[in-house]
């Protein structure tokens, strides 16, 4: 497999309250070095305030590093603009922890997986709708469905609403947020199968962050650690899910079920 994602280095610092003059600099990101394959997953795993999700808005370009350095596909992230950080958006897709945050309320749910395939103008503008019916198909929906709104649907249901989107602009990664906290156990176990099924089908690469070691021990490849900011282990699933070489994975892996319970109840 060849790299498709490399984060050297990267840090980022946030203020953290107090007055102006007197301000405390928190480094929520902290000198982190990972690498992604493509058609692999990596798990990024920590608890509340680990820095994970910030390392994954970084990754997205959503936050700018402080230091460090962010490639994908060869290219320089941090040194996009224009028409080259655009085409980047296009290949390096969201999915969020909150289907429903992230979905247009006023809109119909196929409106909002169009509007990806409007705004990179994939296809031509009269074969987009028969695409939107294509991949809700593609994520397990009926694409009778296309036509309701996200309060009328059920959460698992707007997560792969949320999936189709992400998938409408062809990408090659997937950076997914707590994609199925929110979620009954037993749908969490359908969208995580959903996952590895796309990564199969579509060759997708995905860095998948959670609080949860047992959801990576079901979808990823390999798995990173954060803890308070730091990168604290890294390396394959089943090295790091039974020879952890880091307490704080061990204190994780004592205190979180494991994704075969939701194998089983799926």
């Amino acid at each position: 497999m060849s790299e498709l994602l490399r984060v050297t280095a990267v840090r980022k610092r946030f203020a953290a309250g107090g007055s102006p003059w007197a301000r405390r600099h928190v480094a929520a990101v902290d000198g982190v070095s990972l690498s992604v394959d493509r058609g692999r997953t990596l798990g990024l795993v920590g608890e509340s305030g680990s820095g994970k999700s910030t390392l994954g808005r970084c990754i997205l370009g959503l936050v700018t590093p402080d230091e460090g350095e962010i490639v994908f596909d060869g290219t320089d992230v941090l040194g996009l603009a224009g028409r080259a950080r655009r085409e980047f958006h296009r290949r390096v897709q969201p999915v969020f922890q909150d289907p429903y945050g992230s979905l247009d309320p006023r809109w119909s749910v196929g409106r909002s997986v169009r509007e990806s395939l409007d705004c990179f103008k994939i296809g031509m503008a009269a074969d987009r709708d028969r695409r939107v019916l294509e991949l809700f198909g593609r994520v397990g929906l009926d694409p009778a469905l296309a036509g309701r709104l996200p309060s009328t649907l059920s959460g698992g249901q707007r997560q792969r609403v949320g999936i189709a989107a992400a998938l409408a602009s062809g990408p090659e990664l997937i950076i997914a947020d707590e994609p199925v906290s929110a979620l009954d156990m037993s749908v969490q176990a359908q969208i995580l199968n959903l996952f590895m099924d796309l990564q199969q089908d579509l060759g997708l690469a995905t860095v998948f962050i959670t609080h949860d070691l047992g959801v990576v021990e079901h979808v990823s490849d390999r798995v990173a650690v954060m803890h308070h900011g730091k990168l604290v282990e890294i390396g394959a699933t089943d090295d790091v899910m039974h020879r952890p070489q880091h307490d704080y994975t061990r204190a994780l892996l004592a205190a979180i079920p494991r994704a075969k319970q939701r194998q089983q109840e799926a």
